[in-house]
């Protein structure tokens, strides 16, 4: 059995300014977005239209996008009356509280914006006008560079000692004792469940199809769902919060929010069969 080592959450301070495990991990992501990004225009989206300034500006919105909706998802979906009580608190995030959902809605939003305002993003490749397919191309470059950030996020709060699994029996040989839980009994370290499924899996299984010339829609299509059933079998090893329990059917709040993402998915991936001339 193994005992997690409560790492102190500031990796190491410049002066009085500290610099915390949690925040390094969200710079290592958004740094593999850009590098990931920009090695993708050298492969699957070269002929694309998609310029190396475009991965600099879709950090940007993707940046705004995960950390407002993140927040606010994590308002909205899992403490509701606590942040109507104490409305200051929406505003520190310092005190924890993302949702991967949450940033998902703003994420998409912040792509629609983007999409509306580059109507030369991808012209070379699809050689219409509509919004809409401009706009699934915005979201299938993004869709593979995800996962990677995902991964660093779920280290990030296995060193924080956050989100940890449910009890679990002691014979099995990386059970963990996290002391921040309470309880000196051994849990799943659903933390690097999740990064391992959700984050270098998906990376791996995305790429893989990226090289093949996907029709337009299918890596947004396969990441929603991918993301989506790791996310919910994970959840099953996962520590409910405590404040909420399981709910209908005795799944998770997390659990539920993968629901619509799946059925999203599908969506797309019908949508991708249909316009299946239009390739990456």
């Amino acid at each position: 059995m193994l005992i997690h080592p409560e790492f102190d959450p500031v990796a190491f301070w410049i002066g009085p300014i500290p610099f915390r495990w949690y925040g390094i991990m969200y710079i290592l992501a958004f740094t593999f977005f850009v590098l990931l990004g920009k090695k993708q225009l050298k492969h699957s989206f070269r002929l694309c239209g998609v310029y190396k300034k475009d991965v600099d500006d879709l950090l940007m919105y993707g940046v705004l996008g995960v950390i407002i909706g993140g927040r606010l998802g994590y308002v909205i979906f899992y403490n509701i009356s606590f942040f109507i009580q104490n409305p200051l608190e929406i505003f520190a995030v310092w005190h924890g509280g993302m949702s991967f959902h949450g940033g998902l809605f703003g994420v998409i939003l912040s792509l629609i914006i983007f999409a509306k305002t580059r109507p030369n993003f991808g012209k070379r490749k699809l050689k219409t006008k509509k919004f809409w397919h401009r706009f699934i191309l915005v979201c299938d470059f993004v869709a593979p560079l995800v996962p990677l950030g995902l991964f660093f996020g779920r280290i990030g709060n296995f060193i924080n000692g956050e989100l940890y699994g449910r009890v679990c029996s002691s014979h099995i040989p990386w059970s963990m004792i996290f002391p921040q839980s309470g309880l000196l009994e051994p849990r799943h370290p659903s933390q690097l469940y999740q990064a391992l499924g959700e984050g270098f899996l998906l990376f791996i299984f995305l790429f893989i199809i990226s090289k093949r010339n996907p029709d337009l829609g299918k890596l947004s299509a396969f990441f929603l769902i991918g993301y989506s059933a790791f996310r919910f079998t994970s959840e099953f090893f996962r520590e409910p919060d405590y404040h909420l329990g399981l709910l209908i059917f005795n799944f998770s709040m997390g659990q539920l929010l993968c629901v619509p993402t799946i059925i999203l998915g599908f969506v797309i991936l019908v949508f991708s069969n249909n316009n299946s001339r239009k390739k990456l």
